[in-house]
């Protein structure tokens, strides 16, 4: 079956976030929301997000799920703003989010507020599972390499890959992460590239390398045609050793710390001090 998509790029993280449909029955998933933060005054807004809500209500769509592909590094997840307004929706990814948890606790010294058995969610996905979103079957798919927690969902002829694949100019995703592996990111693309060429693949992220407008939609023949870093053709050992150089000259994503904090609590703010207010933590000299 074929679902109808429609995609959200929020130009300050590049982040594409995706309203997922069953034309049949108008009930509709929601993948990778985005709650907007300025570094510079610390404050959250809604606008990304609020797109989202528009756009289910002047189509009169039934949310049932707040899907995550991972616990992103690079914005923050406005799951729990949208799940207050969808309260039937349920907040969910990938059981690996736990391992992701362990491995940041020491980082933020986190306390019995955030637990690392991943029951901020409201649910956890094990690779095989199938969520339905009205009539149409989606298949929850392990996808780690980028980090440890990473999902793909496979809805109908739609592949949510996260930050596994970006548009075929743009190449694949960093592994420098804890628990990423170069390795194992090949063996999960070598996956997706299994289905039919005609799959469609959506990407969690878009940037518009050298000028071309941004895109957020390829197929997974295009991209075992002409993915800059991982063709059809392309070994494992040749893809290991372009993607370790690769990432030896990145710099850490901008947003990498506050994101974590609210995105290892599924969407939650931290709570807030005696005074009211709440607090990011920045860890000197750790990541």
């Amino acid at each position: 079956m074929r679902p109808d998509v429609t995609g959200f790029h929020d130009p300050a993280t590049g982040t594409w976030s995706y309203v997922v449909v069953d034309p049949a029955t108008r009930e509709a998933a929601i993948l990778d929301p985005v709650l907007d933060f300025d570094s510079k005054s610390a404050r959250t807004t809604h606008a990304s997000a609020q797109r989202l809500v528009d756009h289910v209500r002047a189509n009169a769509l039934q949310v049932r799920w707040l899907l995550e592909t991972h616990a992103h590094a690079d914005h923050l997840s406005a799951a729990q703003w949208l799940r207050a307004i969808f309260p039937e929706a349920r907040v969910a990814m990938g059981s690996g989010i736990r391992q992701t948890q362990r491995s940041f606790a020491p980082v933020f010294e986190f306390g019995a507020d955030v637990p690392t058995d991943g029951s901020q969610f409201d649910q956890l996905f094990e690779a095989g599972d199938h969520v339905a979103i009205g009539r149409i079957e989606a298949e929850v798919i392990a996808a780690p390499g980028h980090t440890a927690d990473c999902v793909a969902y496979l809805v109908g002829d739609a592949l949510f890959c996260g930050d596994t694949l970006f548009m075929p100019d743009a190449g694949t995703a960093r592994t420098d992460f804890p628990n990423a592996d170069a390795a194992t990111l090949y063996r999960t693309i070598q996956r997706f590239y299994e289905l039919p060429d005609a799959t469609r693949v959506f990407v969690c992220h878009d940037y518009g390398p050298d000028g071309r407008a941004i895109a957020g939609e390829t197929t997974i023949g295009a991209q075992k045609r002409e993915n800059i870093h991982l063709r059809a053709d392309t070994t494992e050992a040749d893809f290991v050793a372009m993607r370790q150089a690769r990432d030896a000259t990145l710099p850490m994503p901008a947003l990498i710390l506050p994101s974590l904090q609210v995105n290892l609590r599924a969407g939650h703010l931290p709570p807030p001090s005696a005074n009211g207010t709440r607090y990011l933590r920045i860890p000197l000299d750790r990541i």
